[in-house]
């Protein structure tokens, strides 16, 4: 007897169908796999067979071949073990030759048949969709994040007793006996809306000009470094810059979900990740943890903080190797891993938020307090390349704060988050009505070309512009940097036009980089 399964698996982040065919004939009683497959997926084959004589199926004593295809992909992970079970079942007449028909089966399964969850299960039922396929037989704990593709009939399971029941009743009564998992996306969003955060802006008593870099920076998805002294507020402002943040759109969150469903790092019964990702490793992170890659390539950190927040606290202590293999994904929006086995390309669109201190010991340039000779602070912030300064549009300075701003008069006008992100959503709408019809959704994405449609200039503030550029003399990207940053600060303060004011306010967001690493190269 002859079965064919239809199951699915992840390579890099690409979903791909995968069918695995069992023949089970007369001779010698054996059990072989073929088809260009890792260790554990070879493994499987052992692993049913226990599961099924575990579930009360008696496998006859014949030779069984197993063959997986498509066969020039390497096959790896667990997602085989039970469309295995399902297509051994087929072979031996323990179920019908048509019970899964248009149905996509994956899934790990136990000794003691119990079905597990595994990893990539919202693009494989992306996937499925797209190659007409209705069903999915899946584990129960990943029925939820398959149901977030409408269209898709998602049937969660426990165990194998509950499949063959399941695939062993006709059609008509199959949604009685296991019904398919539905959820409304809508009431996921707007649940997760009401979760109240845990950290709020007003928290933070004075540093008025560091909040209002954190609203450009959060309205137009700009990159930001803060600098200043132990104890001036750089983390606690960073931590709260994804309380102001927009929310996600559903697009977005599907992306994001892709890349933590592919890293198994979704969530208990977690159907998608809705809010903005906010990632702060260790400076102690290996490069491949980092950027991603591996035996088996896997998204790296600056994958898992795409369409969110990357925080690198105390940046210059991260070895500026590491820091500057951010270069090519903060320009491109993506990280491509080449392997021997091929090229995997995984999202990296994050925005990047830095905080140091701008010499070891932290005080400079307070010379009262600071014993750091120009050598040791040269080499402490040159680990911060010039190339990566270059590509960070806000560098603003963290004063030490003053006492009056600590008193609890001064705390109560503190501006909340609420507040704040109300500002920036305004901004967010400018956005969207400006960039209608366009792949592009912040400001920080516009090309030289978008910034010549979109960022028009007065006389005056063309002229403005032009002798700033000589006088600090800027390079082309810096100068692009400048408009990206003038058109937010616009939208911010509700104009419709950059005027000058708006681009003085984009200059001195670049004047804190000269004054710590220019003036030390000097």
């Amino acid at each position: 007897m002859y079965s064919s399964i239809t199951s699915g698996a992840v390579r890099g982040i690409v979903s791909y169908l995968m069918q695995i065919e069992v023949d089970v004939s007369s001779g010698l009683p054996g059990f072989n796999m073929v088809g260009f497959m890792s260790g554990d997926v070879r493994e499987a084959g052992d692993r049913v067979k226990v599961a099924l004589k575990n579930a009360g199926v008696k496998i006859p004593a014949s030779k069984i071949t197993v063959n997986l295809s498509p066969a020039d992909i390497k096959k790896e992970g667990v997602v085989i073990d039970l469309p295995l079970a399902v297509g051994i079942l087929e072979a031996i007449g323990e179920i019908g030759g048509d019970a899964t028909d248009e149905t996509i089966v994956l899934g790990e399964v136990g000794l003691d048949g119990e079905i597990k969850e595994v990893k990539g299960v919202l693009p494989i039922v992306t996937k499925a969709k797209e190659a007409g396929y209705k069903t999915v037989i899946l584990p129960r704990d990943n029925a939820r994040e398959g149901a977030v593709v409408s269209g898709m009939k998602i049937v969660g399971v426990s165990s194998l007793q509950e499949v063959i029941m399941y695939l062993s009743s006709c059609k008509e009564e199959r949604d009685k006996l296991i019904e398919p998992t539905k959820i409304d996306i809508n009431k996921i969003f707007e649940d997760d809306e009401k979760e109240n955060a845990t950290v709020d802006f007003a928290d933070i008593n004075g540093q008025s000009a560091v909040k209002r870099a954190a609203t450009v920076a959060a309205a137009g998805f700009h990159h930001i470094l803060l600098v200043g002294p132990p104890g001036s507020g750089k983390s606690m402002v960073a931590k709260r810059i994804p309380t102001i943040l927009p929310p996600l759109s559903l697009e977005e969150s599907i992306e994001v979900s892709t890349i933590y469903s592919v890293a198994g790092m979704m969530g208990e019964n977690k159907a998608l990740i809705t809010k903005r990702p906010f990632v702060s490793p260790h400076h102690l992170i290996t490069e491949t943890s980092l950027v991603g890659g591996g035996a088996i390539p896997r998204p790296g950190v600056i994958s898992l903080a795409h369409r969110g927040i990357l925080f690198l606290d105390e940046m210059p202590e991260f070895p500026r190797a590491k820091l500057d293999m951010l270069r090519q994904p903060i320009e491109d929006r993506k990280v491509n891993i080449v392997r021997s086995r091929g090229t995997f390309t995984y999202p990296a669109d994050f925005r990047l938020v830095g905080a140091l201190n701008p010499c070891p010991c932290g005080y400079y340039p307070d010379r009262n307090k600071c014993k750091c000779t120009a050598n040791e602070i040269r080499r402490y912030l040159g680990r911060i390349s010039g190339p990566i300064l270059d590509r960070i549009d806000i560098c603003i300075e963290a004063p030490k704060v003053d006492i009056s701003d600590l008193s609890e008069r001064s705390s109560s006008c503190n501006e909340s988050s609420e507040t704040i992100r109300k500002r920036v959503l305004d901004a967010r709408k400018r956005q969207q009505e400006r960039f209608k019809g366009t792949s592009l959704r912040f400001n920080s994405e516009m090309t030289p070309a978008d910034i010549r449609k979109y960022c028009k200039l007065g006389m005056r503030e063309r002229a403005f512009l032009e002798k700033t550029f000589c006088s600090m003399d800027l390079s082309a990207r810096a100068y692009h940097k400048v408009l990206r940053l003038a058109r937010t600060i616009a939208d911010v303060d509700g104009s419709d036009e950059i005027k000058e004011i708006h681009l003085i306010e984009a200059v001195s967001y670049r004047m804190t980089d000269s004054k710590y690493w220019r003036q030390e190269e000097e």
